[in-house]
């Protein structure tokens, strides 16, 4: 059955000698399903892109896209229009944003080719990536939301979308590097020097590590994207011939490209360098929003220069083969003939990079992760993802159960379980230098992650206060303390607490402290109060670290007249008064906050830490990467706490629009994103401090994160309670408990005053010394 004629008419931007028998199969195979008896097609080819033609079909009521390959002789494994099909298929079930794929024919008899059929999706394809026309604000939220976009096809869970044996997993670079030499090698109509030594360069340059593998685009630009008509969101992801699976940095990679060509260089007409146009973010903004948006540190990418060269390579491999297309009769576009001489430029750009330093790249980047860190960095997402996050509705109901039981001071069997899988993952003590073997900037990104969920230090065994007093044992203490103590702190076999803040003076100034210690031969005596010692109502809190006041030190300077001290909880004297309450709620899950009376408590003298009078200096060792560690985890809990606004702000309605919509609510998104990532920053600075210059030298910048931390975590919360109203503080919600720990942290570890001090004081210090070295 055959179409009459006068009910089609033929648009095409260049000659095409197939429409004809294109509209003739098209139409015998679709005219019941498309075309009413008195309803008129159209088909016009599409002059952009120059793999695969693309034609739109039309009739008075829908829209369809037909993709096909070439017609004639073509190059060895090019122009899968099946991959395309298939992968769109299997992202449009999982609602990635694709074309709906309606057929795909193999029968090459049809229309002489494979092709296959999709719906057309209406929206904005910027064909010239420097966007003119467009305000500064306008392209940097293009590019913005097409990086998010990326990140979010990079995260998508490959098993889940059965598309077994499509692509082959890990070594996606030397595949890369060999796949496009064949096809350089195959396509070149001369010989090109540049691309010869480029080859070599990057076969002779894979990472060191190519095992991630996500789901890749393979040809991931601006102009690959449908944007909505009037937002900058993409509405969908075209051409997939190239996707596979492999290393998405790759993908990420041949997006920045534009931004490190030389400006004078132009692909196309409508191709060419984005440096120097006004609101085209630079590609280390555009890094940030990607890890971002994927949950990685910006300092997951040391080879960069490698993704770049390569992702060079092979567009200058793909330019030589439409020029060869051109020679051979069969190109799809018509300025075709103009490709053969960008490949060379190309390829000497590619050596310029991947040689050179990169500009532009995040401040991240001055905070690199080791090796081993970002590997256990991964470990510990994906272990969030996989047990302890889908775990805390039943940890929640289980204190709710036992909310007056006496059960609620033990750790419920769930954690427990989750525990012994975190050790036999090796996630286990990870806040511990010489035990994980991790930097404290290391370690400093896995307490974010661990922040988004109140009980997660307890899982890698890096709970305060146990990692405090793992850390004072492990460096002042004896061979026999640290066998009877540290160990089974280390294995999480027992628990432990702190006790130094007094109900009876003002413990802003640990000097005041009064609780004493006096000595009598071989045996210590101990009388005194305390208060908010965490921990101290766990079931398994075995020992508990004393500060005192040592009669012996009465002659010495304030900061020299205490010491600490091993008391074991089931020593006669010690006495659990009651659990404090944070706003109303005991805290047990993390052990309560208890008041303890020692009353004529005796201790061995061995018992005692590093000596009489030192206890300001072990407290300054045991504080410096405490209050690093809770500081990450509230850059974490802020994160979540965002999250939760975002998602209320996204799915509630007041007068008539969302919430988000309200310029108040917008710019506490706002503010609340800017807080979160100074501070982060502002933190990292001092983790790296930490470890380059020791505790005593970043005084200033960890007193610094305690004072920013607590109050941006308290700020980004107490805005997610607002914008959910009542329910935010309810236990519906997370939010209350999370508002009680962030507040709580304004005094923790000294209140936010006594620190504003400390700065101060270090501050004029600095000035006066680089006055004096000026002078």
């Amino acid at each position: 059955m055959c179409a009459p004629w006068n009910r089609v008419r033929v648009e095409s931007e260049y000659a095409d000698l197939q429409v004809p028998g294109i509209l003739d199969r098209l139409l015998y195979l679709w005219v019941k399903s498309l075309v009413s008896n008195d309803d008129t097609l159209t088909v016009r080819q599409y002059s952009a892109g120059q793999s695969n033609p693309t034609f739109l079909i039309q009739t008075s009521s829908s829209s369809y896209v037909l993709r096909k390959k070439p017609p004639g002789e073509l190059l060895p494994g090019a122009h899968k229009v099946d991959r395309e099909y298939r992968v769109q298929r299997a992202l449009f079930s999982a609602g990635f944003p694709v074309p709906q794929p309606l057929l795909y024919c193999t029968d090459v008899e049809v229309i002489g080719t494979e092709f296959y059929l999709m719906e057309h999706v209406k929206g904005r394809i910027f064909r010239d990536f420097q966007l003119p026309g467009m305000s500064p604000a306008e392209r940097t939220a293009v590019y913005a939301a097409a990086v998010e976009l990326l990140a979010k096809l990079h995260s998508l869970d490959l098993p889940s979308l059965k598309l077994e044996g499509f692509g082959r997993g890990p070594g996606y670079c030397k595949r890369q590097v060999s796949t496009w030499t064949k096809q350089y090698t195959a396509s070149a109509h001369r010989d090109i020097p540049a691309m010869n030594k480029l080859s070599v360069w990057l076969m002779s340059n894979l990472p060191d590590k190519d095992d991630e593998v996500t789901l890749v685009h393979g040809d991931y630009r601006i102009d690959n994207l449908i944007f909505h008509p009037t937002e900058a969101r993409v509405i969908a992801l075209l051409d997939w011939e190239l996707s596979t699976t492999g290393n998405p940095l790759a993908d990420l990679a041949y997006f920045l490209m534009p931004l490190y060509w030389p400006a004078d260089l132009n692909i196309t007409s409508s191709i060419g360098s984005l440096k120097g146009i006004e609101g085209i973010p630079a590609a280390g903004d555009l890094i940030s929003i990607y890890c971002r948006c994927r949950g990685i540190p910006s300092a997951s990418f040391p080879q960069l220069n490698f993704y770049l060269a390569v992702s060079l390579f092979k567009m200058a491999s793909i330019a030589q083969g439409i020029y060869a297309r051109y020679l051979l009769g069969n190109a799809s576009a018509p300025n075709a003939d103009q490709f053969g001489q960008n490949v060379e430029p190309l390829a000497k750009i590619a050596l310029q990079l991947a040689k050179s330093p990169l500009a532009g790249l995040t401040k991240d980047r001055l905070f690199l992760q080791t090796a081993k860190g970002q590997a256990v960095l991964q470990q510990v997402k994906d272990f969030m993802q996989e047990y302890v996050l889908p775990a805390q509705q039943e940890v929640a109901e289980y204190y709710t159960k036992h909310a007056r039981s006496p059960l609620r001071w033990h750790t419920p069997k769930i954690i427990e379980d989750l525990k012994v899988k975190a050790k036999q993952a090796g996630l286990w003590n990870l806040f511990l230098p010489a035990v994980s073997g991790l930097t404290q900037l290391d370690y400093a990104y896995i307490a974010e992650q661990t922040g988004h969920c109140l009980f997660a230090p307890d899982v890698f065994n890096c709970q305060a206060p146990d990692t405090g007093n793992m850390e004072v044992l492990h460096m002042f203490g004896t061979g026999e303390q640290k066998k009877k103590w540290l160990e089974p702190l280390l294995s999480g076999e027992i628990r432990s607490c702190f006790c130094m803040t007094e109900p009876d003076v003002a413990s802003s100034d640990a000097a005041n402290m009064e609780c004493s210690l006096h000595k009598d031969k071989n045996t210590y005596i101990i009388n005194g109060k305390k208060w908010w010692s965490s921990g101290a109502g766990n079931a398994k809190c075995k020992v508990a670290i004393v500060m005192c006041r040592s009669s012996s030190d009465a002659g010495r300077n304030r900061h020299g007249q205490h010491s600490m001290i091993l008391v074991p909880m089931d020593t006669a004297g010690v006495k659990l008064i009651r659990p404090l309450t944070v706003f109303g709620h005991d805290d047990a899950i993390h052990g309560g906050h208890f008041e303890v009376h020692f009353e004529n408590v005796q201790v061995p003298a061995s018992n005692l830490i590093l000596g009489e009078g030192r206890g300001f200096e072990i407290a300054q060792r045991r504080l410096g990467p405490g209050r690093l560690h809770h500081c990450m985890r509230a850059v974490g809990l802020a994160e979540q706490a965002l999250e939760l606004l975002c998602q209320r702000a996204a799915s509630r309605q007041t007068f008539g629009k969302n919430l988000y919509q309200h310029e108040v609510i917008a710019h506490w998104i706002a503010e609340s994103r800017l807080m979160i990532e100074q501070t982060r920053l502002l933190t990292l600075s001092a983790a790296h401090a930490l470890d380059t210059l020791g505790s005593r030298a970043a005084r200033k910048q960890i007193a610094m994160i305690k004072v920013a931390a607590a109050r941006m975590a308290s700020k980004v919360v107490d805005c997610a309670i607002q914008v959910h109203g009542g329910a935010g503080v309810s236990d519906d919600f997370p939010l209350a408990q999370m508002y009680s720990y962030a507040r709580t942290l304004r005094l923790a570890d000294g209140p936010d005053e006594v620190h504003l001090s400390t700065i101060a004081i270090l501050e004029l210090k600095d000035q006066l010394k680089q006055a004096w070295a000026r002078l």
